[in-house]
């Protein structure tokens, strides 16, 4: 995550409804077009930073289009959490 002076960050609700929103949606938009389909006004500067760290926290990507998708599955997380021929490597 690109770590850059963020004057405001967003709140817990504006997170829950772009989460919402890409979830629903997903694969369907760009960025733009996203944050032109929120249910409320946000700033766009906001709306990058949530994007910015769904991104970092896995729970979206952006295919080679742009598209945005919802990737976060915990129950497949759980599933291989419990596996024990699996191991977990460090990314330096």
């Amino acid at each position: 995550m690109n770590i850059k002076q963020i004057l405001h960050y967003p709140r817990l609700d504006n997170v829950l409804i772009v989460e919402k929103l890409i979830y629903d949606t997903s694969g369907e938009f760009k960025k733009k077009q996203l944050w032109t389909k929120l249910p409320k006004k946000m700033m766009y500067q906001t709306f990058s930073v949530i994007i910015d760290y769904l991104l970092y926290s896995g729970k979206i990507a952006v295919d080679s289009e742009g598209k945005i998708g919802w990737i976060w599955n915990p129950k497949l997380v759980e599933k291989y959490m419990k596996r024990h021929d699996l191991s977990w490597k460090k990314f330096k």
